[in-house]
């Protein structure tokens, strides 16, 4: 799947300089031309091929992600690989591919979702490409998207996808305001201030009703009352949300998310990409540039799990304060 996908890379430069290349495509990849200067010379991130070369996939999706969790447990199954270490999630190129396994899943007992996914880093492994999957996104979610593929390729502990995923969420985060700053118009920071805001109260109605089922799942019912909880506590956050779109005027943009019926598997990784941004950015702030800031993260990946854990929520608590 990796290989089919580089295939299909195209330098910027030639798709650029093609007659037959749709205008709005090319105005896309200028923009990302100007984000990946960016990226290096403001950001620190890696001055490499990667989001140099266009990728045309013919699909929605780079790939679509398997999650799987017990039915009342929200901590979900982890694979490990030889080079990623262990992830909570299970990657596959072909959609069919991934609802086979994710069947034979369910029919063990798990909680399973499957999503599709529209980038994902190699890790510097190989130069990851920009894809029709996102390109057409808005400037400011383009942004985001690049600076926090690219920060995988900075640092990466092994076997602890919640750093991973909060680190790169924090670049993405601090990277596009400056890059908002610096190169947005007015247009383009309204959008995504619209943008971010609904993300923040999506995510902050998931980490509610994730809190909610692990009152439930830690409580001293029987496992049927348990299971009855779960089943009304779906059915409200599915209100909640309905509620929430109307608040947005009808926004869909989640819509996706509901797209299966929801389970565990849907909340259990929701705190992988938010929980450790709190100390992550008290530890932005401490090292002021983002070349030192990278260094402290590498020193903290050199420590066990748990340490560099505590020392992020130690971090966290200092920014609060």
């Amino acid at each position: 799947g990796e290989f089919t996908l580089l295939d299909r890379a195209r330098p910027i430069d030639d798709l650029l300089a093609d007659p037959g290349i749709d205008a709005s495509l090319k105005a896309k990849l200028k923009s990302t031309r100007q984000m990946r200067r960016f990226a290096v010379s403001e950001l620190g991130l890696p001055d490499n091929r990667s989001y140099t070369e266009y990728a045309d996939l013919k699909r929605p999706f780079a790939l679509w992600n398997v999650v799987a969790a017990p039915a009342l447990s929200l901590v979900p199954k982890q694979w490990c690989f030889p080079i990623a270490g262990c992830v909570n999630y299970r990657g596959y190129f072909s959609r069919d591919a991934a609802q086979k396994f994710a069947a034979g899943l369910r029919q063990q007992g798990y909680d399973v979702q499957v999503s599709g996914v529209p980038a994902y880093s190699t890790l510097g492994w190989f130069n990851d490409p920009l894809l029709s999957t996102f390109i057409r996104y808005p400037d400011g979610e383009l942004a985001r998207l690049i600076f926090h593929e690219l920060a995988h390729q900075t640092v990466y502990a092994k076997d602890d996808t919640q750093f991973n995923e909060s680190f790169a969420t924090t670049v993405e985060q601090a990277g596009v305001e400056r890059w908002l700053q610096a190169a947005g118009n007015q247009k383009t920071r309204d959008a995504y201030v619209q943008f971010e805001g609904r993300k923040e109260e999506f995510v902050a109605l998931l980490m509610q009703y994730r809190q909610r089922l692990a009152s439930n799942y830690a409580s001293d019912l029987s496992d049927t009352q348990k299971l009855q909880q779960k089943a009304a506590i779906f059915l409200a956050l599915q209100a909640d949300y309905q509620v929430l779109k109307t608040k947005w005027g009808g926004y869909t943009g989640y819509d996706r998310w509901f797209a299966e019926p929801l389970s565990n598997a849907h909340l259990a990784l929701v705190a992988t990409y938010y929980e450790l941004v709190p100390g992550f950015k008290a530890l932005l702030a401490q090292q002021q540039t983002f070349p030192k800031f990278y260094a402290a993260v590498a020193r903290l990946a050199a420590l066990s799990k748990d340490e560099r854990h505590r020392q992020l929520e130690e971090l966290a608590k200092t920014r609060s304060t």
